[in-house]
């Protein structure tokens, strides 16, 4: 009984399934299945942009990259300087949602410190 109970599976295991795309071997006409995989795109990036203004402090600067960005110490103080000297400096690039969160996270962080520095979402 249990032999039989065996072999029946392995025969419904090796079954073809509705959900197989069948391909037909040209060597002897035997029947082949392949499982169709979804083809999956890469979601479209955003850079997290900080932009340079007159009135906050260098030192608020690298405190925000450090907190919101995990950068550490030399990290956040060589982008705090891109941001001083050129205007504008990459915090990070992330999906969409988690770009504009951190941007938001950080213009509020701002306001709350009562400083100008804001924070932009660019696409890559």
């Amino acid at each position: 009984m249990l032999l039989q109970q065996v072999q029946e599976f392995k025969l419904m295991s090796n079954a073809p399934r509705a959900s197989d795309e069948e391909h037909h071997d040209d060597d002897g006409g035997q029947l082949t299945t392949a499982e169709a995989k979804p083809k999956l795109k890469r979601p479209p990036m955003y850079r997290v942009v900080l932009m340079n203004d007159d009135y906050t402090p260098m030192d608020f600067v690298v405190e925000v990259l450090m907190i919101f960005f995990g950068m550490d110490q030399e990290k956040a103080t060589q982008v705090m300087l891109a941001v001083h000297t050129q205007g504008k400096g990459v915090c990070g690039v992330f999906t969409r949602d988690v770009a504009e969160t951190k941007a938001a996270q950080v213009n509020q962080y701002a306001r709350e410190n009562k400083h100008p520095l804001l924070c932009e979402v660019e696409s890559v």
